[in-house]
Parts: C-alpha cells; sequence; structure tokens
C-alpha cells in the first residue's frame, strides 16, 4: 500500500500587498531625492498612491522614475517591472548612487500598461484614471543614454517589482 499527499497554495494579491511593494519604491525615492532634489515630497505621494492602485489591479508593466536630457533617460533612473511570477527574493530598498551629471536634465516618469490594462474599456479606464492623484499624458518612450543594470527585486504576495537602474557607460 503507498499513499501520496498534494499540497496546492494560493497567494491572494492585497491592498496589503500592493502598499507594501509601493513602500519600498517610495524609499527608493525619497533616497533619490536626498541625493538630487526630485521628486518633490508631494509627487512622491502621489506616485506611491499611483502605483499601489496599478498594483493592485493588475494594470502596470513598467514605471520609470528619473532624469531625462535630449529624450534619453540617464542615470540616476529607475525602472520598476511588475511580474506575477512567485519570486522570493525581496531586496532592501537603495543603493543609489549619489554624485551623477543630471544638469540640463528634468525629473520625468513614464508609464506603460499591463495587457490586462489594455482588456478594459475606454470607461473602465477613465473611472480609473479618475480617481488617481494625477493623470498621465501620452508621450514617446524615452531611450537609454547607457544600459540597465537589473539591482533589486521586491516581492509581496506571489508578485514582484524587478529594479533595474541605468548606469552610465563612463
Amino acid at each position: 500500500m503507498s499513499y501520496s499527499y498534494t499540497s496546492t497554495e494560493t497567494a491572494t494579491f492585497t491592498l496589503t500587498h500592493a502598499k507594501y511593494l509601493s513602500a519600498k519604491v517610495t524609499t527608493d525615492l525619497k533616497r533619490m531625492q536626498r541625493f538630487y532634489g526630485f521628486p518633490s515630497d508631494l509627487k512622491i505621494d502621489q506616485f506611491e498612491s499611483e502605483l499601489t492602485q496599478l498594483l493592485k489591479h493588475g494594470y502596470l508593466e513598467k514605471v520609470y522614475y528619473g532624469f531625462k536630457r535630449n529624450e534619453d533617460w540617464i542615470e540616476p533612473t529607475l525602472m520598476y517591472t511588475a511580474s506575477e511570477l512567485n519570486i522570493t527574493t525581496n531586496d532592501d530598498p537603495g543603493k543609489i548612487r549619489p554624485g551623477k551629471n543630471i544638469s540640463d536634465a528634468v525629473f520625468y516618469s513614464f508609464l506603460e500598461y499591463s495587457s490586462t490594462w489594455n482588456l478594459l474599456s475606454d470607461e473602465e479606464r477613465y473611472s480609473f484614471d479618475n480617481n488617481l492623484p494625477f493623470q498621465r499624458g501620452t508621450a514617446k518612450t524615452p531611450g537609454i543614454n547607457g544600459y540597465l543594470d537589473d539591482d533589486r527585486t521586491y516581492s509581496s504576495g506571489g508578485r514582484a517589482l524587478s529594479r533595474s537602474s541605468v548606469r552610465s557607460y563612463t
């Protein structure tokens, strides 16, 4: 006679998980603010609120926060990519490099929506957007002056945010 045992685990992603991941990004943005003066506290609060809602509903593909010069991201810029993989890595936020040249650059954020967002009706998108702290416009995706370095992963509730930092070649 033989016995077998099967176990199934289900993770439900909640608002608490979304807030936890957003708080990690907020910590990164506060560090950027400390070194470079941007973004403002108000903008950080707005980004946190927006990110929490996007994560909770599964509408985020990627979001960038950083500095743009001549239509290209420069260091220090952070890109976060959402995934539904069950990644157990959960790094501490931080490790933003100080002292990078941001002269003639502007602080900027760019968002790419997920395929789940694309399945929504225009009315559903409009309703969701109107509950966010600010509305985004449309723009061309900036290029990258340098390369992306995958340097952090934040996870909670079976979802993850992978962070990549723009690095300069010099």
